[in-house]
């Protein structure tokens, strides 16, 4: 399976004088970081008016036309005999406990290992409702978060599960981690998330194109320095627990990308912070489309986290 070769092609209308042709484009093309920008500027595919652009720092004016000839790189999805713990499986669909550091689908930078090249190997047939890259995949966890993933195994399960998502009537729940005491036993956060203006590959409260984002949580456990929390993200925006907890001042613990420090005080002595972030989607509700009841699947924290929280009680 694989994703066509593509090409496609923006056009702009400059508002304003006197901003650099890099930034300009950034901020028109979100799901491109700024690096990537400056590639499609330097190989010749931006013309400013009649003229291609060489460099990102040309000035742009109002009333210029930008045109961007963007090809999107070609990748090709292949089954790989890869470990798949598999939580349920019926002929429409499978649960799957996703481990930290794998993918879950390919992506820029990732071309194998990831869920879906395991998916492949396991189900030999998965969904085409969605991206060629993403067979079967209703909804994603980050790559350094573990826990449960629903697949799809044909086109009209899938559209059916993507429309419990979109309607918020799939319950999610997730163990993490963060830094700091959080102060309420529960609470609500309810802050817009949208892309970083100047971290293409972040998220941030506000940014651009924000859109809503509601999560729930309740406090678990204590420790000095960290609290252990159960989340209920009520969206599904890319990064929205990570991004949210930050923004509380709580950072999970792990996530170097949204403040939480390198080096952690764990019984009287300075260690490392974890290699991955403790987030785990614990458990997964929703209603199967054939049987058409509700159903439920959980699965503990994995054994690194575990220990980590034992290391916390020592």
């Amino acid at each position: 399976m694989a994703e066509q070769l593509r090409v496609s092609n923006f056009e702009f209308r400059v508002s304003k004088t006197g901003e650099r042709l890099d930034i300009f484009l950034t901020r028109q093309m979100p799901d491109w970081s700024r690096s990537q920008v400056l590639r499609l500027i330097r190989s010749g595919l931006v013309s400013v008016g009649a003229r291609l652009a060489r460099k990102g720092g040309v000035e742009v004016h109002a009333g210029d036309i930008i045109l961007v000839c963007a090809e999107r790189e070609e990748l090709t999805v292949t089954p790989q005999a890869l470990p798949l713990s598999v939580v349920y499986e019926d002929e429409d669909l499978l649960v799957v406990n996703k481990p930290a550091g794998m993918a879950v689908h390919v992506g820029a930078g990732v071309k194998s290992g990831t869920l879906v090249n395991a998916l492949l190997h396991h189900a030999k047939t998965l969904s085409s409702a969605g991206d060629a890259r993403r067979p079967g995949i209703v909804h994603r966890l980050d790559k350094m978060t573990s826990g449960l993933v629903v697949v799809a195994k044909n086109d009209t399960v899938h559209r059916q599960l993507a429309e419990q998502f979109k309607s918020r009537a799939v319950r999610k729940t997730y163990v993490l981690l963060v830094h700091g005491q959080v102060d309420s036993a529960q609470g609500k956060i309810s802050k817009p998330v949208g892309r970083d203006p100047v971290r293409r590959t972040r998220m941030r409260v506000g940014g651009l194109r924000p859109r809503e984002a509601v999560t729930r949580y309740e406090v678990i456990r204590r420790f000095p320095g960290f609290t252990l929390l159960e989340a209920h993200p009520e969206t599904g925006r890319t990064h929205q627990l990570r991004v949210h907890f930050a923004a509380l001042g709580h950072p999970i613990v792990g996530d170097t990308t949204y403040g939480a420090p390198g080096k952690l005080h764990v019984g009287g002595r300075e260690v490392a912070t974890l290699s991955r972030t403790f987030l785990h989607a614990g458990s997964l509700e929703f209603q199967h489309p054939r049987l058409r009841r509700a159903v439920g699947f959980s699965v503990p924290i994995p054994p690194e986290l575990a220990e980590f929280l034992r290391d916390l009680q020592s």
